[in-house]
């Protein structure tokens, strides 16, 4: 290698001239920025040109877009670039990003009647406690749309699906502002936060009468074959009722004398005998008293 020395400055200032001590040979060198960095030191801008001069996007551009929302990662496969340089210029505009993310949370969300006297982060704090959620194992982030308005957003997984809630942040002095940009973050700053953020199965509208109860019921036992209780116990009505005797008319009762008189004597000449010409069989006072059947004693 050998060693050259500075002659001057071309005259458009584009170039600078060189020369060789020993031959005289004469060598320019463009008056760039590199060429700047290196006569300053400056190893770090002498670097970061060189990564410029590298990639099809510049260190301004890989930040906007890491500003407006994009990762490392998605720059990096966009330019073609190494993760490990567009990490270089991209970590400033995350620490940003996280900052407002921090910011957010601690803004106010817009009702009909203002701002809320809670901040975001405890509302939705209530909310992910109502519903079963962690609110631990959720992300916050944010970054700047299209107006250059920062965008806050929340991303959660609840079983197999990833849900994402959007608001829009304006900072001042008090905290800022709060303001849904889906259906999502609206409901999760709703009032009524205590209802379920996904619905589950639509209920199957019940009967409307009682007259379709019977038919179901009556449909329920046809289906199982089996008899229902009311039916069963008209049966055992119907059975008690054939079985039962026939109810036995009153007959008229002769009336019986309290106080039992002796039986008359036959007359004499009868010979002690009832109407069958059978003998008369005596009486219990006949038996006492010693009288016979036929009258005498």
């Amino acid at each position: 290698m050998r060693d050259l020395h500075v002659v001057g400055l071309e005259a458009d200032g584009k170039f600078v001239v060189c020369a060789d001590p020993k031959t005289g040979d004469r060598f320019r060198l463009p008056a760039d920025d590199k060429l700047r960095a290196a006569s300053r030191g400056d190893i770090a801008r002498l670097g970061q040109i060189e990564i410029e001069m590298d990639s099809l996007l510049r260190p301004k551009e890989i930040q906007a877009r890491i500003r407006s929302g994009a990762t490392i990662e998605q720059v990096a496969a966009d330019s073609g670039m190494a993760v490990s340089r567009v990490e270089v210029f991209a970590h400033p505009v995350l620490l940003e990003r996280s900052q407002a993310a921090s910011m957010a949370q601690a803004g106010h969300p817009l009702r009909h009647d203002g701002p809320a006297v809670q901040t975001l982060l405890d509302i939705v704090t209530l909310a992910f406690r109502a519903r079963g959620h962690n609110l631990d194992d959720a992300e916050w982030d944010a970054w700047r749309d299209e107006d250059n308005k920062w965008v806050a957003q929340l991303k959660w997984q609840a079983g197999r699906t990833t849900n994402k809630a959007h608001w829009q942040f304006l900072p001042d002095g008090h905290g800022g502002t709060i303001a849904p940009l889906d259906d999502t973050a609206h409901e999760l700053i709703d009032p009524d936060f205590g209802r379920q953020l996904r619905g589950l199965a639509p209920v199957r509208a019940l009967a409307p009468a009682a007259a379709d109860d019977e038919a179901s019921q009556q449909s329920f036992d046809e289906y199982y074959g089996t008899t229902s209780d009311s039916e069963l116990d008209a049966e055992t009505v119907e059975i008690e009722a054939d079985e039962a005797p026939a109810p036995e008319v009153d007959q008229p009762r002769e009336p019986v004398a309290r106080d039992p008189k002796p039986a008359p004597r036959p007359a004499p000449g009868h010979g002690g005998k009832d109407k069958r010409g059978k003998p008369a069989m005596p009486s219990w006072e006949d038996v006492l008293l010693g009288v016979r059947s036929s009258g005498h004693n």
